[in-house]
């Protein structure tokens, strides 16, 4: 098992805090084996066994538990008679009836300190806003990184070459249970094929009620064939119509939506530099893991930028970072991110090799006039340009960074 220290580390200040932990992320990200993890650490740091309660939806054991009363009863009997602070976890919480009723009340009660993860579908932040006033923080998770992906493979594999370990997690991306299958070819693609269309039925056409899924399923393929290019919804709709089918800009700007709310794609919004504003049109949109592309359109050479780009965009997410494209007279600048004061901007690309390259790359962080750092990653070795205060490094070891 690989430990998630990352969001274990966001997660430790609010332990024992009079908030409701709330574990989100992509349907098959792990999140239900995080809850564990958190669990055995709290075992770790002195918890007795007997005052953690897990209830995992998903187990026939607990399937009586259907509403909020039979939830509240369960957990009151479990912990009666049992001294000090009580460790609540339920996972897919959203399978019981009306179960923010039970969770709120045990918060108000103020003796149990309380982790819930479930289907995106139905712990949107618009939802659980509505649902629990504020009383909750939000973790979101992601599929491994190339650090979590690395270690599995280390603990799977006696040796393996570092460039066939990064092409392997470039294609099939970072879904955990990818590893039970030994990344084969045929296996591999069907189940991030069933996970992509799971997420379109359960966490899109149902939550929405699609009636055009067809449609859904065109403007989704698009953004994935798309993955790391501007694009719009006015764009989106000129190639339907294009498809010769009609479809207006506010629908596909609803099934954009969609797949940003089910976690399924990220939206990248453009920031003018010089005139300090966010744009309201042309925005890139990304994946939440480079697996599902694969699955779609197979592994064609043109499809790695995009696929580098989506890494890095990933990584600065589980980091942290807010990331938005960068605008400077004429200038695009891949990623700006920031955290609190912090701000970094990156260029990325698959290889320096060319003068002309190296000048499409530094020229837009060369003309940004500040203090903060400017970074150009690549998959060169070795390439040790620093150009006006711009700065290089090897994606793969940017990734590998604590």
């Amino acid at each position: 098992m690989i430990v998630r220290t990352r969001y274990l580390d966001i997660l430790r200040p609010f332990i024992d805090k009079p908030l409701i932990k709330v574990i989100s992320g992509v349907r098959r990200c792990g999140k239900s084996t995080f809850l564990l993890q958190i669990a055995s650490f709290l075992k770790e740091t002195g918890v007795k066994e007997e005052n953690i309660l897990v209830i995992n939806k998903e187990l026939l054991e607990f399937d009586f538990i259907k509403t909020y009363t039979n939830l509240h009863d369960f957990i009151q009997s479990y912990f009666k008679g049992k001294r000090g602070r009580h460790y609540l976890f339920v996972d897919e919480v959203q399978d019981i009836e009306a179960w923010e009723r039970c969770i709120a009340s045990l918060l108000a009660e103020a003796n149990t300190d309380i982790y819930i993860s479930g289907s995106n579908a139905r712990l949107l932040s618009s939802d659980l806003a509505t649902l629990l006033t504020g009383r909750y923080i939000q973790i979101m998770m992601h599929p491994f990184s190339y650090r979590e992906f690395s270690e599995m493979v280390a603990k799977m594999e006696t040796s393996t070459s570092a460039i066939s370990e990064f092409d392997r997690y470039i294609k099939f991306g970072g879904f955990p249970g990818l590893h039970s299958l030994g990344w084969e070819e045929t296996p591999a693609r069907q189940f991030l094929e069933s996970l992509y269309n799971t997420i379109l039925l359960k966490d899109i056409v149902v939550r929405y009620n699609v009636r055009d899924v067809y449609m859904l399923e065109k403007i989704s393929n698009f953004l994935i064939s798309n993955c790391g290019s501007i694009t719009s919804a006015n764009k989106i709709s000129a190639y339907v119509k294009s498809q010769h089918r009609k479809i207006s800009v506010d629908t596909v700007q609803n099934y954009i939506a969609y797949t940003r709310n089910a976690l399924l794609t990220h939206q990248v919004k453009r920031y003018d530099l010089k005139g300090k504003r966010i744009l309201e049109s042309l925005e890139k949109y990304y994946l939440c893991d480079t697996g599902l592309r694969y699955a779609l359109m197979g592994y064609p050479p043109e499809n790695v930028p995009g696929n580098l780009e989506n890494i890095v965009l990933l990584e600065l997410l589980s980091r942290g970072y807010s990331v938005s494209l960068g605008k400077l007279n004429g200038f695009e600048v891949d990623f700006i991110a920031e955290k609190g004061s912090e701000k970094i901007y990156f260029q990325v690309c698959m290889t320096l090799k060319e003068e002309k390259t190296i000048q499409r790359e530094y020229r837009p962080l060369e003309a940004i006039d500040d203090h903060f750092p400017k970074y150009v990653l690549s998959l060169d070795q070795g390439f040790e340009t620093s150009l006006k205060g711009v700065q290089w490094m090897n994606i793969k070891d940017f990734l590998l960074q604590e």
